[in-house]
């Protein structure tokens, strides 16, 4: 029997603040709205991670560990025709636009190189470790690995990455880590997951702690369409971040820190205006 594993997902927010001597209960308007930008630009790294982890999610549970890497060889070929494969064992290690074809998947078109090792595969948990070396969609590009545990009786992932990925278009970079557990919304994989867990990562400004608090993401939407964010900044700020779907093109975003706070839209293209 065939199954399709849940892709990696996970938004990770960044914004700019000022610094202080003490915890800070002030939010700017400015800051509240880089907070959102920020979140839906990181959507476009996270998505294309996802697409990458999405395609190497096709194998039948309980096979040799050998086999499944055998038949994800053989999906990826045919999705891909542009990859050249290697497999060793089982391992695939993949480079995108070696050759002539097609490089898109959903949505996403690759180049760099995709490391695959199906470590263990059960009828009680499979385990999958990721490592991605330049690997690009034009927009951004992804250094790092994810190990990705599936618990079929829980009908839950682990996913634990460590990761760096650059902003094409000035070069800017952030690095960090994370540890999150997902599950499938209502509607199965078509919709989306919803995620909980912890994110934290580095910037020229400094760290930031990240809490993901029952956040549902669709794969279609730049931001969450609920759940919340507890957001701990370099600059002793201690922001949220709560979602709410306005229509199908729509979500709220609202910004808070304290008493203060601002809502924002931001629609299906990534447009951001203040509510």
């Amino acid at each position: 029997m065939k199954f399709r594993l849940l892709p990696v997902l996970a938004l990770p927010v960044v914004l700019s603040a000022c610094p202080k001597d003490k915890q800070d209960d002030s939010l700017t308007f400015a800051e509240a709205q880089q907070a959102v930008q920020e979140a839906s630009l990181a959507s476009q790294a996270e998505n294309f991670t996802s697409a990458s982890v999405e395609i190497s999610t096709n194998f039948t549970i309980g096979d040799a560990v050998e086999k499944a890497a055998s038949d994800l060889r053989d999906f990826v070929g045919s999705q891909l025709p542009c990859a050249d494969i290697t497999l060793q064992n089982a391992t695939l290690t993949i480079t995108y636009g070696a050759k002539a074809g097609n490089c898109t998947y959903k949505g996403q078109t690759f180049s760099g190189s995709h490391s695959i090792e199906v470590a263990k595969n059960d009828q009680a948990q499979v385990e999958v470790h990721h490592t991605w070396t330049d690997l690009s969609n034009g927009k951004v590009t992804l250094n790092g690995n994810a190990d990705v545990t599936w618990d079929f009786s829980a009908k839950t992932r682990s996913v634990v990455h460590t990761a760096q990925w650059t902003r094409v278009s000035d070069g800017y970079t952030v690095t960090g880590s994370g540890n999150r557990q997902q599950s499938l919304l209502e509607g199965g994989l078509t919709e989306g997951i919803q995620v909980d867990g912890t994110r934290t990562w580095e910037t020229p400004k400094g760290n930031w702690d990240l809490v993901i608090q029952g956040v549902q993401m669709r794969w279609v939407d730049p931001v969450p369409q609920a759940g919340s964010y507890a957001l701990q900044t370099p600059f002793d700020k201690t922001l949220s971040l709560s979602f709410e779907r306005v229509d199908e093109d729509t979500i709220a975003v609202t910004v808070a820190n304290g008493s203060k706070k601002f809502t924002f839209k931001v629609t299906k293209l990534g447009s951001v205006s203040s509510s």
